[in-house]
């Protein structure tokens, strides 16, 4: 099944994205995309094909309109995209084919701290991944997170490996850091994307499937 153009509305607010269910799935994965990023991300997109591939329904969506997006300030506002996160999740839980099955969530950039602090405050949610996020803009729901999470960060982005080490040693749930050895910020080196897909749908089935099985 190939996805299609969603308007989703989060309170006043409608919101584009690709929405793209399948039978029997494993689970659904919401996306939150990375500052400046819209749902057409060439990057998430190629993550959300390899995991539609593996079984996975996805949600890509803007976490911002296009005029919200014109002021840089919101890009880094975590708890406006925190807020947009959940909604979608609320949105999801609707749909008569997705309100059963386990939910994950794929965050990069700011995005990643917006699903990890959506995380802390929805529960059920089965795991999260973030591919070169920013874990230290959440904060304090670093030490409220439950959920299982996967840290992804390229052995070249040294600025963001820190701060990714630092939010790493502040999480109290199971968890896992990988570098992805000669990847820089965007993994854009030969190959490196395919390795973020690996890792994430490792994690996914790991403890989507668990989920399932219960």
């Amino acid at each position: 099944m190939h996805p299609h153009e969603i308007h989703l509305r989060v309170g006043s607010i409608q919101l584009n994205g690709a929405y793209c269910p399948l039978p029997d799935m494993h689970g659904m994965i919401v996306f939150a995309h990375g500052s400046g990023s819209s749902h057409r991300s060439p990057r998430n997109q190629m993550v959300a094909s390899w995991l539609q591939r593996e079984g996975f329904g996805t949600l890509l969506f803007d976490l911002l309109t296009p005029e919200e997006d014109t002021f840089y300030e919101n890009r880094f506002n975590i708890d406006l995209l925190t807020q947009r996160l959940i909604g979608a999740t609320r949105w999801l839980h609707h749909q008569t084919e997705a309100h059963e099955v386990p939910v994950g969530y794929f965050g990069a950039s700011t995005g990643a701290a917006a699903a990890i602090c959506a995380a802390a405050q929805t529960p059920g949610i089965a795991a999260v991944v973030s591919r070169g996020g920013r874990p230290d803009l959440a904060r304090q729901a670093l030490r409220q997170l439950d959920s299982p999470t996967l840290l992804i960060v390229g052995s070249l982005d040294e600025e963001v490996l820190q701060l990714n080490q630092m939010a790493f040693d502040s999480m109290h749930c199971e968890k896992q850091m990988a570098i992805v050895e000669g990847a820089t910020h965007l993994f854009e080196e030969p190959g490196k994307m395919q390795e973020v897909c690996r890792l994430a749908a490792g994690w996914l089935h790991a403890h989507l499937d668990h989920v399932n099985a219960t």
